[in-house]
């Protein structure tokens, strides 16, 4: 039974996420809203509604370990798996912009994550905890990524992608499914994964870090591999890079100011597999592949994550 609630949670949360990015994009269009506003907006946030769902109904059922393990897993698997797997297919060339300004922004985040979530080390708190401050300077950090996104799309603007438009009561009525779909699904995938953590044995972190994060960005999986497969690198890691600045900012930002989130002794170790992640991702760009991560370094991306879920299992 809880392996269905986890399976079956993890499919109506992402058919949810998409319902709700196509209603919301079509009432925003029914609107005389730009497609360019749109895409950047509902769909790029739209798309990251399952690590925001879970993220949340986690924390308010106190399973925070759940909660932050899912943003730290996802960013780890999204860099380490995803690009590696996508680079392994066909190497991915990397745009100036990310490689030099969106990249590094990622590292910062990642790096906020660890000034801010040890207490202990650097105010000589009790315990490490993301409180409600942390999470409104994480939002705040988002405005100014939303801000950056779009000066940058306004030089290019004839890629943006036509929003589909339907009838209003058909959009609606997909925002409803999909905001109630995201919550029952949220609730019982958390349910599952939890219930099946206390029966093996194994901690909320561990469950957070892998089944969680690996299970919520299997849609960023599945885009970027099959647009490295169809040779469009920006979107492989553009889906990637945005994906994992919007976990920080945005959703980790939003979970903690809604419930302040305990950090447990283990997540520095998280913590650092994710900068090491981000900085591979940036170095091999450089002193490496000179702007492109070649099938060598995608390999050598996926043997890491592999190495990283070992200890994980046995260690962790």
């Amino acid at each position: 039974m809880n392996i269905l609630f986890l399976i079956g949670g993890l499919i109506l949360v992402v058919f949810s996420a998409n319902w709700l990015v196509n209603g919301a994009s079509s009432i925003a269009k029914s609107f005389k809203i730009p497609d360019l506003v749109i895409g950047l907006t509902i769909v790029s946030i739209g798309t990251s509604t399952p690590e925001l769902a879970i993220s949340i109904i986690s924390a308010l059922n106190g399973n925070t370990d759940i909660a932050v393990g899912n943003i730290l897993g996802s960013n780890i698997s999204n860099i380490l798996l995803i690009l590696g797997l996508s680079a392994m297919v066909y190497p991915l060339t990397i745009q100036k912009n990310t490689q030099f300004k969106e990249i590094p922004l990622g590292i910062l985040a990642i790096l906020l994550i660890g000034i801010m979530g040890n207490d202990i080390f650097f105010d000589h708190g009790t315990n490490n905890v993301l409180t409600r401050i942390d999470g409104l300077v994480m939002l705040c950090f988002f405005v100014i990524f939303m801000y950056y996104t779009f000066q940058i799309a306004g030089n290019e603007s004839s890629k943006a992608e036509e929003i589909k438009q339907q009838p209003l009561w058909k959009s609606v009525l997909l925002v409803i499914a999909g905001v109630a779909g995201l919550y029952f699904g949220g609730k019982y995938f958390v349910e599952g994964a939890v219930n099946i953590a206390r029966l093996l044995g194994i901690s909320d972190s561990v469950i957070g870090l892998t089944i969680v994060a690996v299970g919520t960005s299997l849609p960023e999986l599945a885009t970027s591999v099959v647009a490295a497969y169809k040779k469009n690198s920006d979107i492989a890691i553009g889906n990637v890079v945005g994906s994992n600045l919007i976990n920080v900012f945005f959703i980790l930002g939003l979970t903690a100011t809604i419930s302040p989130l305990p950090l447990n002794k283990f997540a520095n170790i998280d913590i650092s597999v994710a900068m090491l992640a981000s900085l591979l991702l940036f170095f091999s760009t450089i002193a490496i592949g000179k702007r492109e991560i070649k099938r060598i370094e995608g390999a050598i991306f996926t043997i890491i994550y592999i190495i990283y879920l070992v200890y994980l299992i046995f260690i962790q």
